[in-house]
C-alpha cells in the first residue's frame, strides 16, 4: 500500500501540452521497439518535423519538453562526451535522453488503448489446449534444467493471460451500451446463427477441455506442488536483473509471492472449492447468458415487427384460395404452403395399421378414434363392472417354463465345475450370455465382502480366488476379458455341495 502515491510519469498525459509531450513520447517509444534505446535531441527533432504542424518547431521548444518529461522521470539523460568538440559544447552538457521503465509501459498502455476496438477479443480453445499439454509436462520438470523450467512457467502464464483476456474482452462486447442498441436491431437477425454457431463450439470445447484440466490439477498433491513452485522460484531467480542484484532478499520473497498468486489464480480458473464456483464455469454461465439474450432479442424484434399487421384480407384471400381447390390433393398443398409445417403436432399410438407400406399416407388409411382425457385433478375415469377370467392355467403353463429353464441353467453351470473348483480361465468354449451374467454377479458377491466368499442361488457357498494375469471368457455375444478368477466351493455345506460331475446331493 506505500506505492500507492501520484506517479509522475503520467503527468504528461494530461497537462496543457500532452500533444507535443505524447508526439515526443510517442518517438521514443517507436525507436525503442527498434532498439534504439537512447535518443539525441538532434534525432528526435528530425523525426519530429516529419508530421504535420511541427514544420516550425524549434531546438529551443525540444529543450523545454525535453527538460519536463525529464522532470517527470519519463526520459533519463545521459551525458554523451562523445558528442563534445568544443569547450562550448561541454558547458552546453550534450545529452542523450532514453524511457524509463514506468514510460515505457505507459506507451504501452495507451497504444493498446487506441487499438482497443480493432483488435478485440476472441474465444479460442487453443490456449486451453495448450495449457493443458503444459500440465501434461509437470512430471517431467524434474528432470529438466533451471531455464527449461523457467520457459516451461513462462509459456503457461502467457498462455493463461491470454486465454483469460480474450474472453474478457470478447464477451465484455456484448454488456456495452453500443452492443445492446445492435443486438436489439433488425440487421443483427441476419448474424445471430453465427454468433449462436460461435459461441456454442467455445462451450463445447470449454466443457471438455476444462473438465480434463481440473483433474490434473486435482491430481498433483500438496508436496508436489511446493516442490513445483520451489523450482519455479529458482528459475526465476537465475534470471540475473542489474536493478535488484542488491535487493537479493526482498526479491526473492517478492518472486515467491508473485509464482504462488499466479498458479492460485490459475488453480482458481479451473477448480471449484468449497462455496467458491471455478471461474471456468462461470464463464459458461456467462456465455449461456448471451446466447439466451441473442435468441429472446432476436424473438422479442420478429414479434414486434408483426405487431399491428392486420391479417384480415390475408385470411379471406387464403379461403377463397381453398374453396377454389379441385380436390384434397391441391388443398393439402396450398395448405403447406401457406400454414407450413410449425403448428403440426405428431401423435404416436400402440395401433396395427391397416398396410405396413412406408409410403402409405394416413389419409388413405381408416380412421381410428381414441378416447381422449380431461387433464383435471377432479376428474375419475367411469369404472364398468365386468367380470374377471381365470388364468390359473396359462399361470401354471409359464410357472413350469420358466423352472424347467431354471434346472436348464443351473445344469449348464454345474457342468463347469470340476473337483469343487470353477476356474474361468479352463472354460474353453462358447457359453450363453447368461453364463457370464451368473459369473459376474458371483464375482462382485465375492468381492463385496471382506472375507471374499459367497453363496450361489442354489444353496452353495464358495470362496473367490484370484491368480496372476488374466483370461478371456468366450461369449456367444463378443469376448470378456477378465482377471484370472477361480470359484472354490464347500462341499457338503448346509445339505448340499458339487460332486465332480456337476450335480448336487441332497441330504
Amino acid at each position: 500500500m506505500s506505492n500507492l502515491g501520484v506517479i509522475s510519469e503520467a503527468s504528461y498525459l494530461s497537462t496543457g501540452n500532452t500533444p507535443q509531450y505524447r508526439r515526443i513520447m510517442r518517438i521514443f517509444f517507436e525507436e525503442y521497439e527498434k532498439a534504439h534505446y537512447q535518443l539525441c535531441k538532434e534525432d528526435v527533432l528530425e523525426r519530429l518535423r516529419e508530421y504535420p504542424g511541427y514544420e516550425d518547431y524549434s531546438v529551443e521548444q525540444l529543450k523545454v519538453d525535453l527538460n519536463m518529461l525529464v522532470e517527470w522521470k519519463n526520459l533519463t539523460p545521459i551525458q554523451d562526451p562523445r558528442r563534445v568538440y568544443t569547450i562550448e559544447d561541454y558547458k552546453n552538457k550534450q545529452y542523450q535522453y532514453s524511457m524509463s521503465e514506468y514510460a515505457v509501459e505507459i506507451e504501452r498502455l495507451t497504444v493498446r488503448l487506441e487499438n482497443l476496438f480493432v483488435e478485440g477479443g476472441t474465444l479460442s480453445s487453443s490456449y486451453i489446449l495448450r495449457i493443458e499439454e503444459a500440465l501434461l509436462r509437470e512430471q517431467q520438470l524434474d528432470a529438466l534444467s533451471l531455464k527449461e523450467v523457467n520457459e516451461w512457467w513462462s509459456n503457461l502464464q502467457e498462455d493463461f493471460k491470454r486465454l483469460n483476456q480474450n474472453y474478457q474482452d470478447y464477451l465484455r462486447e456484448f454488456y456495452s451500451e453500443k452492443a445492446e442498441k445492435i443486438l436489439k436491431s433488425v440487421e443483427f437477425i441476419l448474424h445471430k446463427d453465427r454468433f449462436i454457431a460461435y459461441l456454442k463450439e467455445f462451450v463445447r470445447e470449454l466443457q471438455v477441455n476444462a473438465a480434463r484440466i481440473e483433474g490434473y490439477l486435482q491430481v498433483i498433491s500438496g508436496e508436489r506442488e511446493e516442490k513445483l513452485l520451489e523450482k519455479v522460484v529458482r528459475s526465476e531467480l537465475e534470471v540475473p536483473h542489474p536493478l535488484s542484484e542488491k535487493q537479493e532478499e526482498p526479491r526473492e520473497e517478492s518472486i515467491r509471492r508473485n509464482v504462488r498468486g499466479k498458479w492460485e489464480v490459475l488453480r482458481a480458473w479451473f477448480v471449484s472449492t468449497e462455496g467458491r464456483p471455478s471461474v471456468c464455469s462461470r464463464v459458461l454461465d456467462i456465455t449461456d447468458e448471451i446466447i439466451r439474450k441473442i435468441i429472446q432479442n432476436a424473438a422479442l424484434i420478429v414479434q414486434l415487427q408483426n405487431w399491428g399487421i392486420s391479417r384480415k384480407d390475408d385470411y379471406q384471400k387464403f379461403l377463397s384460395l381453398f374453396l377454389d381447390c379441385e380436390d384434397v390433393d391441391e388443398a393439402h398443398r396450398l395448405s403447406a404452403h401457406v400454414f407450413g409445417i410449425q403448428q403440426i403436432r405428431h401423435y404416436k399410438v400402440n395401433d396395427s395399421r391397416s398396410t405396413d407400406s412406408i409410403h402409405s399416407s394416413v389419409y388413405e388409411e381408416e380412421p381410428s378414434e381414441y378416447m381422449l382425457k380431461p387433464r383435471t385433478r377432479s376428474y375419475r375415469p367411469r369404472v364398468d363392472r365386468t367380470g374377471f377370467e381365470n388364468k390359473t392355467l396359462q399361470k401354471l403353463a409359464q410357472r413350469q417354463d420358466f423352472l424347467a429353464q431354471a434346472e436348464r441353467d443351473r445344469q449348464m453351470v454345474m457342468r463347469y465345475i470340476r473337483n469343487g473348483k470353477l476356474a474361468v480361465a479352463d472354460i474353453d468354449e462358447i457359453v450363453p450370455a447368461f453364463l457370464r451374467e451368473t459369473l459376474l454377479r458371483w464375482i462382485s458377491a465375492a468381492n463385496l465382502s471382506d472375507s471374499r466368499r459367497g453363496r450361489t442361488e442354489y444353496g452353495q457357498e464358495y470362496t473367490l480366488l484370484r491368480r496372476e494375469g488374466t483370461c478371456t471368457l468366450r461369449c456367444e455375444d463378443g469376448d470378456l476379458t477378465l482377471p484370472d478368477y477361480v470359484f472354490v466351493f464347500e462341499e457338503e455345506k448346509h445339505g448340499s455341495g458339487p460332486c465332480t460331475d456337476g450335480t448336487l446331493l441332497d441330504q
